[in-house]
């Protein structure tokens, strides 16, 4: 389901605690999707188990909804802790998506825990082609792009892409803060995996980076319409996380 823009995930010393669970539960945010049909919505709920090392130490809820009008809503919300560091978050987008046509409209973010609290509003005017930021006082300055996502948004087009047999993204996101990005990725082959969901099998996505220092690995299940079932970060080649599906069900 920000295919992992985050910072470098450390569990060492307390001086990283700006870099460990806000990282982990930001990168969950960005690497789930949502189910979405040419004309029909099915929403549902899934829950996955957070581990390090084979260690389980948080849980992720996504939900999405139809709320009416030709828009539907994709919300998460995570609880993570590890020893003394504690992270909870709860993120939304809502965005028209008729037709397989995902176009948003609202994204916001609260986060709580272990370090600085967070809140961030994003605001889509596709009439006045202008974006609004609580952090700005005044819409942002970037060239309107009819082809712009949101932290949330792009997920339900990477997966609507992956269903109809793409193999490379691009795409141009607004991230929270309200800055410009592209997130690319690639499609990197098949492979069966056991989760705590039982066993699927997969596609395999690679998040593509200007370096290769941080490496980012997801799964979708094609026999679940490419739902994300797993996602594995690391920095170096060593495993800062690994989040795998636990249940799944149709509202």
């Amino acid at each position: 389901m920000q295919f992992l823009m985050a910072k470098n995930y450390q569990l060492a010393a307390p001086s990283y605690k700006k870099n460990t669970l806000g990282a982990l539960v930001f990168l969950l945010s960005t690497f789930f999707s949502t189910t979405l049909y040419a004309s029909t919505i099915n929403p549902y709920s899934a829950e996955y188990d957070v581990f390090r090392k084979g260690e389980r130490y948080g849980s992720a809820l996504r939900q999405f909804s139809d709320v009416g009008n030709g828009q539907c809503k994709l919300r998460y919300s995570s609880k993570i802790k590890w020893m003394i560091f504690t992270d909870e978050r709860e993120e939304s987008g809502i965005f028209n998506c008729t037709d397989d046509k995902i176009t948003p409209l609202k994204y916001t973010m609260v986060r709580e825990g272990t370090g600085k609290d967070r809140n961030y509003k994003l605001l889509f005017d596709q009439n006045k082609k202008q974006i609004k930021s609580n952090q700005h006082k005044y819409p942002l300055k970037l060239d309107w792009s009819e082809n712009f996502q949101d932290g949330m948004s792009y997920q339900a087009k990477m997966r609507i892409d992956l269903r109809s047999g793409a193999t490379h993204f691009d795409y141009p996101i607004v991230d929270k803060k309200g800055k410009a990005r592209h997130y690319k990725f690639e499609v990197i082959g098949k492979e069966t995996i056991t989760l705590p969901f039982g066993n699927l099998e997969t596609i395999k996505v690679k998040r593509l980076y200007d370096n290769d220092k941080r490496q980012a690995l997801a799964w979708f299940a094609p026999s679940m319409d490419f739902l994300l079932v797993r996602m594995w970060k690391g920095e170096k080649g060593v495993e800062q996380f690994d989040i795998q599906l636990k249940s799944h069900k149709q509202l």
